[in-house]
C-alpha cells in the first residue's frame, strides 16, 4: 500500500519566499526616506515663497545685494501681532548677480555701406541706447533660499 505523503514547504523554498518579502520591505522604506526628505524641502521651500512676492513687488529690493528683515517691506501695512513678529525674526539676504546684457546698440545700422537698399534707396538708420539686463535674485533665509529672473531695461 502507498502511504499518503504529507505535502509542505521545503526549506529552500522557504527561504525563497523570506529573501522575496524582505527586498520588497527594503524598497518600501527606501521610497518612505525619500518622500521625507523630499517632503521636508518642499516644507522648506513653501514657507519662503511667499516672501519672494514682497522682494517683486518692491522696486527697492532684488536689483542689488542686500540684507533685509522682512518687515522692513510690509512695514506699512497693518499685520496681525503674529505675523509682525515673525517677520522681524526672519532676516534675508537678498544675492543680485547679473546673468546676461544684451546691448541694442551692437544691433544699429551704422555702417553707410550696408544701409544702402538694392533699390539705391538709403535705409533709415536706427540708433538705440537701450540695454537689457537680465539678473537672478536669490532671496536666502536660514533655512531656504529661492531665486527670481529679473528684467532690468536700462536707456
Amino acid at each position: 500500500m502507498h502511504k499518503k505523503a504529507k505535502r509542505a514547504f521545503t526549506l529552500i523554498e522557504v527561504m525563497v519566499a523570506v529573501m522575496i518579502i524582505s527586498v520588497v520591505i527594503l524598497a518600501l522604506i527606501e521610497m518612505f526616506a525619500n518622500n521625507i526628505h523630499i517632503f521636508s524641502g518642499l516644507k522648506k521651500q513653501i514657507h519662503i515663497n511667499p516672501y519672494s512676492s514682497f522682494f517683486i513687488s518692491n522696486p527697492d529690493y532684488g536689483l542689488e545685494t542686500k540684507n533685509a528683515v522682512l518687515y522692513d517691506l510690509v512695514s506699512d501695512f497693518k499685520l496681525e501681532d503674529d505675523l509682525q513678529r515673525e517677520l522681524k525674526n526672519n532676516k534675508i539676504e537678498v544675492v543680485y548677480q547679473v546673468v546676461e546684457q544684451i546691448d541694442l546698440s551692437e544691433y544699429d545700422n551704422t555702417n553707410k555701406d550696408e544701409s544702402k537698399q538694392s533699390n539705391g534707396e538709403t535705409a533709415r538708420e536706427v540708433k538705440s541706447n537701450v540695454v537689457f539686463e537680465i539678473g537672478k535674485t536669490v532671496i536666502k533665509t536660514k533655512d531656504a533660499s529661492t531665486a527670481l529672473l529679473r528684467l532690468r531695461i536700462k536707456q
